[in-house]
């Protein structure tokens, strides 16, 4: 399963704080395969009106899928409607505020220890083409690159200029401690997003503002600025 959005976790995490909702999901997650409505109702003695109602609301936000099944022995004509049945989607849902993002960073790092390991390649080098890669495979999904900002927590401003100041780095308490490795990750993975939507990584830059990621968006080659552009800092 993709990543949710913040938003949609937060979503979730509140959905769960309904105690009957949070009964049934952990019941169907708990289940080897997808339940219906009568099999939840008679599990949990819960009215078959109410199961269908909470086990509905848990597919609206993210946390179930649905799926459609003939009942067992039975098929061809005569045999029934398929049954609307329900399995779980995501397997662990969490929310920070602001939104950070450290699963991805050790996916990044693991990804390019793995590659070190496997292809005599340097780290200090597997861990820039492991994360520009991902990044641009995680950009195909977004429609814009600033969507894909709002989606991977950067929480994009635009600058006025064309560009995007990000005033969240969802590697933050990494960056503070070690932001030689991480922001030279965070800089790649963001170069590889660009490419997704320019052909040009220059759109990445670095930036030293107080309390933003350590990279910002830069306006598009050709695009008219209307102010100069700010220090850079280290970092990618």
């Amino acid at each position: 399963m993709s990543r949710l959005s913040w938003a949609n976790r937060m979503a979730a995490l509140a959905s769960l704080g309904d105690e009957k909702r949070l009964q049934l999901f952990e019941l169907v997650a708990a289940s080897p395969g997808a339940v219906g409505r009568d099999d939840v109702a008679g599990a949990t003695g819960i009215p078959r009106s109410t199961v269908s109602f909470h086990l509905d609301r848990l597919v609206q936000d993210g946390l179930l899928a649905v799926e459609f099944h003939k009942p067992p022995g039975k098929s061809g004509p005569g045999s029934g409607r398929p049954a609307k049945m329900y399995r779980p989607v995501a397997g662990e849902i969490g929310a920070s505020v602001p939104d950070r993002n450290y699963d991805l960073a050790g996916e990044l790092m693991a990804s390019a220890i793995e590659r070190s390991t496997t292809e005599g390649e340097p780290v200090a080098e597997a861990l820039p083409a492991e994360s520009f890669r991902k990044g641009r495979s995680q950009a195909e999904a977004a429609k814009t690159l600033e969507d894909f900002l709002v989606q991977a927590g950067y929480r994009p401003e635009p600058d006025g200029d064309g560009g995007f100041l990000l005033p969240n780095c969802p590697f933050h308490r990494l960056s503070n401690k070690h932001p030689g490795v991480v922001c030279t990750m965070n800089g790649a993975f963001l170069r590889g997003a660009a490419t997704r939507f320019d052909a040009s990584a220059d759109r990445v830059a670095p930036a030293d503002q107080p309390g933003h990621c350590c990279a910002r968006i830069m306006p598009p080659a050709g695009a008219v600025q209307t102010r100069g552009r700010e220090p850079g800092g280290q970092g990618g």
